[in-house]
């Protein structure tokens, strides 16, 4: 199972300046952690604090994928709502012809889909470095 954690037994809180406070989120922005008081209890029980090296362009190509891979979910997800639609119309002789050919590109594309989620999947972990 999971490591049990324990519970925390106090508070610790104390103001700063606006400046202070700024340098000090710089430089929580900077590391690995993901909340505050991580980076807070590392740095004054002084343990190790990894530093990440972020990469803007990389961070903005991302974050581009990402809403790609969102649209090209919808767009997928809009394909086969509307193929389902096609068939429930397979009664009628005419939408029969029809409903199969698009069918195999539903399928095709389907395919195409998983395939490119796959990969900006793979590209995001390698960028991300995670």
């Amino acid at each position: 199972m999971g490591e049990q954690t324990e519970k925390k037994k106090g508070w610790i809180s104390f103001r700063v300046k606006p400046d202070e406070y700024d340098r000090i989120h710089a430089h929580f922005k900077s590391t690995t952690c993901r909340k505050l008081s991580v980076y807070a209890r590392n740095v004054l029980l002084q343990k190790p604090v990894l530093v990440k090296y972020r990469n803007k362009s990389a961070d903005e190509f991302l974050a581009e994928m990402n809403k790609l891979k969102k649209d090209l979910n919808g767009v997928a997800n809009n394909f086969n709502q509307a193929v389902h639609k096609l068939h429930t119309l397979d009664r009628i002789a005419e939408f029969r012809t029809w409903i199969m050919m698009y069918e195999n590109s539903r399928q095709s594309v389907e395919k195409k889909i998983d395939e490119i989620k796959i990969r900006m999947d793979q590209i995001h972990k390698q960028w991300s470095q995670e």
